[in-house]
């Protein structure tokens, strides 16, 4: 069974999840920001354990960003990353969020476009990854 939970402060879950797939699997070493401490976070439990985790949050001109969506590797191909963006989209649209941006790892950028995002922009090194910004309406 699958179940979430949102919290306004970094949880332990959220924290070890981003630990195994941005620092131990992809090598980043910047994962952790002051942006933590002033997002909403979600959790994804699958039959109670941590599976995967996101954040939204508000920056200072008013536009929500998305970010940090990760899923442990044993739970990869189940569709939890979607959910993840499903569930943070609804969370932004209460907020009033009538757009959401994001810094997609091009890796993935194929993700993002199935969940309704539109790159845009250069692609950019960030720690030596190639990222590419992209957006989507709400």
């Amino acid at each position: 069974m699958i179940t979430h939970r949102f919290y306004d402060t970094l949880p332990d879950e959220a924290r070890d999840i981003r630990c195994e797939v941005f620092i131990n699997e992809q090598k980043f070493e910047n994962e952790f920001d002051d942006i933590d401490s002033n997002s909403i976070h979600i959790v994804l439990f699958c039959d109670g354990v941590p599976a995967a985790t996101g954040r939204l949050f508000k920056d200072a001109d008013g536009l929500w960003h998305v970010g940090r969506i990760a899923v442990k590797k044993q739970f990869r191909g189940k569709a939890l990353g979607a959910e993840v963006m499903r569930l943070i989209e609804e969370k932004a649209r209460e907020k009033g969020a009538e757009k959401i941006v994001l810094s997609a790892q091009c890796r993935v950028r194929s993700f993002y476009e199935k969940c309704g995002y539109t790159a845009y922009g250069d692609v950019y090194l960030d720690e030596y990854c190639e990222h590419i910004r992209m957006e989507k309406a709400l």
